[in-house]
């Protein structure tokens, strides 16, 4: 049998100037949310694009997320197995 989970994310930019900021925010099924940030700066030589800021800052934004779920499910493995496990790098 097979089990349909999802997970909802948002995802918010905010601009000033050269510098784009992002902020995301997953719900997990079970309602816990976790807040991932990020952000990226165009160098003053770059030609503005406003969606290669959002791009980057949001990527940055998903990698933390990334890392704080890894934090939480190798806590609940060292939890279940009563030893530490080690996250591929």
């Amino acid at each position: 049998m097979q089990t349909l989970v999802g997970w909802h994310i948002d995802m918010e930019f905010r601009e000033d100037g050269d510098r784009t900021r992002a902020a995301a925010l997953v719900r997990l099924g079970d309602g816990t949310e976790y807040r991932g940030h990020g952000a990226a700066s165009r160098h003053p030589s770059d030609p503005p694009q406003l969606r290669v800021g959002e791009e980057i800052a949001g990527a940055r934004a998903m990698m933390d997320l990334a890392s704080q779920l890894l934090q939480k499910a190798h806590k609940e493995i060292d939890e279940v197995s009563g030893r530490t496990s080690h996250p591929l790098r």
